[in-house]
């Protein structure tokens, strides 16, 4: 649909609903340029009304923490949904299971857990994302993936029905699932069990430790930018970068990470096709030395 049409048929989430909305500052990477559509959720009513008006005439696009995504620098034509505070609780149910919306940051969840003396939630502290990301793409990291500690979801499609999917219904694989892509993550339960909270707070610190040693932080970087290959070699996809790419190689300001092969830095002023020209260099590179087909971890909005 043009803009002029979509402004008249959302006219009712007016505060909510901005046009050609600037995304640069809404991801990692600090790159991107604007979104057709861009709307802010306030609540699931408003979500499931909004979804509705749409009824899946327009490409969506759900933004969480922006911590894995690399945005076009050219109009994005859809609607990027980003959802509010009120997608963003916490609650234990029981004894042992605690209720997260999806834009609850991973950390926020892994803390939450500490202060109900529930372990399981550790790996969650070093993972840069909320939770509606890390179900889509089964994050994980030392060892333990969402799969792990997952009960079931609630979630929309984008017709705006409402499903809830228990974890066992679920095929989940290495930094993947089969959920349907058109799904829209409200809130997802976790099991953990019951320990104390000096012994989590022990091995969370351990973690974190490990994660300040080895990845970047505090620069403009999207966590790791391709999956390890682990159906074509027991190497880790930064031994294959390490031998098989130039380490100092740039594409204007987008540059391989000094500290960890696999993390790709905006230095300045990178742009899209920056650090899209570097991805796809690094990947070719591998490929011609080594013959193992690299797969992007990173999530592309163009």
């Amino acid at each position: 649909m043009r803009i002029n049409e979509l402004k008249k048929l959302l006219d009712e989430f007016d505060g909510n609903v901005k046009f050609e909305h600037d995304l640069k500052k809404k991801n990692w990477f600090n790159i991107g340029g604007k979104t057709k559509v861009f709307y802010k959720a306030n609540n699931l009513k408003d979500l499931v009304k909004f979804l509705k008006k749409i009824n899946n005439k327009e490409k969506i696009f759900i933004l969480g923490a922006g911590s894995n995504t690399l945005i076009t620098d050219n109009l994005f034509d859809g609607i990027v949904i980003k959802l509010s505070k009120n997608f963003n609780n916490t609650s234990i149910l029981g004894e042992d299971v605690i209720i997260a919306g999806s834009a609850v940051l991973d950390k926020s969840l892994s803390d939450f857990a500490i202060e109900n003396n529930l372990s399981g939630f550790e790996f969650l502290s070093c993972i840069p994302g909320t939770v509606g990301g890390g179900i889509r793409m089964n994050a994980g990291c030392f060892g333990k993936e969402f799969k792990d500690i997952l009960l079931s979801i609630q979630a929309i499609d984008k017709l705006g029905n409402i499903i809830t999917i228990p974890s066992k219904n679920i095929h989940f694989d290495y930094r993947k699932n089969d959920l349907n892509d058109d799904l829209i993550f409200l809130s997802a339960s976790f099991k953990g069990v019951k320990s104390t909270s000096s012994k989590i707070k022990l091995e969370t610190d351990k973690l974190k430790k490990k994660k300040e040693e080895t990845q970047p932080t505090k620069i403009k970087t999207s966590g790791s930018t391709f999956k390890n290959p682990i159906l074509q070699t027991n190497k880790k996809v930064w031994e294959l970068i390490k031998q098989s790419v130039p380490l100092d190689k740039t594409f204007g300001d987008a540059s391989i990470s000094e500290k960890h092969c696999n993390f790709f830095v905006n230095k300045g002023n990178a742009t899209f096709n920056d650090m899209n020209n570097l991805i796809e260099f690094v990947s070719k590179k591998v490929f011609e030395k080594t013959g193992v087909s690299l797969e992007k971890e990173i999530k592309i909005l163009e």
